[in-house]
């Protein structure tokens, strides 16, 4: 049975992404921030304990705990976990994002560094980093969960080279608009962060509070399964791609990234 250690399992692609993996014969560590969520997904049959990206110490619980439970090996880390704090670049500060750095990257960043070096004694091994459309183009509003990615993008590619001549294979998945609960799990920290009403675009904000308080319905929208497919791919191809894009919009921003000059692109983002 080959183990896979997965963050952010509490809902969303992570919950779905332990449930479709276990179905598939997999041997999950479906790790929380919470433990409340930890003991949700044990009763429902899952391995589960806490992991926190911004906690140093639970990383080390974490592989600590799935490589005690496998005698020493780990096939398989999936990085899901993360959060977003939505608000114009000039109204968010220096705090904010730093927090969503310190968790969307920092924190997936020493996870990977303490999983290596099991992979390499066993031979092999597989990191999957869960990117965004948001990694490769811009979006309005989304200044530091767009700044994470993008950087998540630029560390795998130099692991994914790093790595060529071992046998740990690097993957990207590329996810569009996935119906998830990111947008509900960001209002705190918008609240936290955000002095929307002492901003310079305070009747902007008044339009993104209506889609971020109430949502909205995105005709584009795929639920977690459609992540999941591809991490299988991602996991169990014997020759994996570098990347994978899932949902139209990750497909298409791809494609006018690559054509349309910068400022036509912005045109079309900003929209």
């Amino acid at each position: 049975m080959k183990s896979v250690l997965i963050t952010g399992c509490s809902s969303g692609i992570g919950l779905d992404a332990a449930r479709g993996l276990a179905a598939r014969g997999w041997r999950v560590f479906a790790t929380c921030r919470q433990e409340a969520d930890c003991d949700r997904l044990r009763s429902e049959g899952l391995e589960s304990f806490r992991l926190d990206y911004d906690d140093p110490e639970s990383l080390a619980a974490a592989v600590e705990e799935a490589t005690r439970r496998t005698g020493g090996t780990l096939d398989a880390l999936y990085n899901n976990g993360a959060f977003a704090c939505p608000g114009a670049v000039e109204d968010l500060p220096r705090e904010a994002l730093r927090a969503v750095l310190e968790t969307n990257i920092v924190g997936v960043h020493d996870l990977t560094r303490r999983v290596i070096p099991i992979m390499r004694r066993q031979g092999h091994g597989r990191i999957v980093n869960c990117s965004s459309v948001l990694g490769f183009v811009a979006y309005p509003w989304r200044g530091a969960y767009v700044a994470s990615k993008f950087a998540m993008e630029g560390l795998t590619d130099v692991l994914r080279i790093e790595m060529a001549d071992t046998p740990i294979r690097v993957i990207l998945l590329e996810p569009g608009p996935i119906a998830s609960r990111i947008r509900e799990n960001s209002i705190p920290h918008f609240e936290r962060w955000i002095d929307w009403r002492a901003s310079a675009r305070a009747d902007q904000y008044r339009t993104l509070l209506g889609r971020l308080y109430e949502g909205g319905e995105d005709r584009w929208q795929l639920p977690p399964s459609a992540v999941t497919e591809k991490l299988v791919q991602a996991l169990e191809s014997p020759r994996p791609r570098a990347r994978y894009r899932i949902t139209v919009p990750s497909r298409t921003a791809w494609v006018l990234r690559r054509l349309l000059p910068t400022a036509a692109l912005d045109r079309v983002l900003g929209r």
